[in-house]
């Protein structure tokens, strides 16, 4: 049986094994991070940023249980909500029955700080033209959005061709035609909007409902990009940086990172925390933005930067080390479906980094990881060195994981 790793070790497989920053890899569509309403460890860095799509309608055990497949369930819970309500009663108003003054009943923010409900401030006017057809998208009135947008559409309004090209290929209230939606989408980008040219750019990349142009989609996704949409700004970096190998492709896509990571995109985001930290020459106010960038994207549910928050963390990278803090990182994107994350976890469970030693823990992480593909000898050294009571409990524990 090969020897039991140390302490000393773990910490060095987090230094040496796995953990370089992870490279940037050329995707068509980027999905913003979903928001975990949870404690989240770490340093404070400011809100994180969600996006969301519109509203739509209405116990094993045996060695063979390693040869299932591991399927990762994302777990959240909601935040508590802060209720700032008025005091009601007698006493609503700071005086007694008698009409003395009386201390404050204590359960609005402002009356326990002695002061008056500040007024609301005035209501924009709204000078821009109402769009009817989008106003009843986002109730949920996908006919009658259809109804309002095809006349102009068929005008040559690029953003009620877009929004056609959004409700035929959701199959929204209609049946779903992706053909259809690509001919709007075209129609769309043709007039310039950027959502249009941004969806239509990634249709011409797969060829499937358009012929296959390369040239034609990078060129619309630029397009988008500069007009502003967040999603084609994100893409157009990747795409300088899968066309220009090396440090002077990632300094150009730069500026688009920034731009879209802003917006909320948690890829940008990450991607941008990887090139403050690495990429040369580059000033000390950008590489101390780097753990800030890296934490956006971690709290907004990103899973491969909440795995380098943990590894940051441990090891002491741009933040001070916090053992205990990279420990619940790695749990956390463990428990969202990160392999090497949950094979990390294992180790620290072992070696008892950031948390109490748990041999069932330990186990449970390493099946799970295991499942996934990921092979490692020394945790398989371990697993076979607990007794069996203990692998049968690690066991029991993943397959509860994986149904959840």
């Amino acid at each position: 049986m090969r020897r039991m790793t140390t302490r000393s070790d773990i910490l060095k497989v987090l230094l040496s094994r796995g953990l370089a920053p992870a490279g940037l890899i050329l995707v068509a569509v980027s999905t913003a991070g979903i928001s975990h309403a949870q404690d989240l460890p770490g340093v404070a860095t400011g809100a994180s940023t969600t996006s969301s799509s519109a509203d739509s309608d209405a116990g094993a055990s045996g060695n063979e249980d390693f040869k299932e497949d591991g399927v990762f369930s994302k777990k959240s819970r909601l935040a508590p909500v802060l209720n700032f309500d008025s005091g009601k009663g007698e006493q609503e108003k700071g005086f007694t029955k008698n009409g003395e003054p009386s201390p404050s009943a204590g359960t609005g923010v402002f009356e326990r700080m002695g002061i008056d409900l500040p007024p609301l401030p005035p209501e924009k006017p709204f000078k821009g033209e109402i769009d009817e057809a989008f106003g009843a998208y986002q109730r949920g009135l996908y006919i009658t959005a259809v109804d309002l947008a095809l006349p102009r559409a068929q005008l040559g309004d690029p953003a009620a061709q877009t929004l056609l090209g959004e409700i035929l290929s959701q199959g929204l209230g209609v049946k779903r035609d992706l053909k259809g939606a690509a001919f709007w989408y075209s129609k769309a980008a043709e007039g310039g909007d950027p959502n249009g040219m941004f969806k239509y750019a990634l249709i011409l990349m797969e060829g499937q409902f358009a012929k296959q142009d390369k040239k034609r989609a990078d060129e619309l996704m630029h397009k988008a990009a500069d007009a502003g949409n967040a999603l084609a700004q994100f893409n157009w970096a990747q795409i300088l940086v899968s066309q220009t190998v090396g440090t002077d492709g990632l300094r150009d896509a730069m500026p688009y990172y920034e731009k879209a990571a802003e917006k909320g995109i948690a890829d940008a985001q990450y991607a941008l925390s990887q090139i403050y930290l690495n990429l040369p020459g580059l000033d000390d106010e950008k590489r101390q933005e780097a753990k800030v960038w890296l934490a956006r994207a971690a709290k907004a549910g990103y899973d491969t930067a909440q795995y380098d928050m943990a590894v940051w963390l441990i090891n002491g990278v741009e933040f001070d080390q916090d053992l205990k803090a990279g420990f619940q990182w790695m749990r956390i994107a463990a428990m969202n479906g990160h392999v090497l994350a949950a094979n990390r976890l294992a180790h620290l469970y072992i070696e008892a980094i950031g948390t109490e030693a748990d041999p069932v823990e330990a186990a449970k992480w390493y099946i799970i990881s295991r499942r996934a593909g990921l092979q490692d000898a020394s945790l398989e050294d371990y697993y076979y060195g607990i007794d069996n009571g203990k692998q049968k409990a690690a066991i029991d524990a993943a397959n509860r994981f994986r149904r959840g």
